[in-house]
């Protein structure tokens, strides 16, 4: 996998996110005292899987969200992608 990198943005770029989300879960993972087989158990995610995303940032959306079960951190995802609960402009109040 190529990685570009924009030197001018403040803004990570998607896969270097992906790898600070695949590190931290890592840490996680190690803090609970667990192997990656131990977590993969218990998860319901494939051992492959999850070094893989281990590896390279790469997993499916179902088998993160049930590594954030297993981890006691699936709230951290209600905050993604917020709801705007107040309309900015007439349309917005009838879509």
């Amino acid at each position: 996998m190529v990685t570009i990198s924009n030197p001018f943005s403040w803004q990570k770029l998607p896969h270097q996110l992906m790898l600070e989300i695949a590190a931290r879960e890592k840490s996680l993972r190690k803090s609970h005292g667990f192997s990656q087989a131990e977590l993969a158990k218990r998860s319901g995610v494939s051992l492959g899987s999850l070094k893989r995303f281990e590896l390279t940032g790469e997993i499916s959306l179902d088998s993160l969200l049930k590594l954030a079960f297993t981890l006691k951190c699936l709230n951290e995802f209600e905050h993604l992608f917020p709801k705007n609960e107040t309309p900015s402009t007439l349309d917005d109040l009838f879509t």
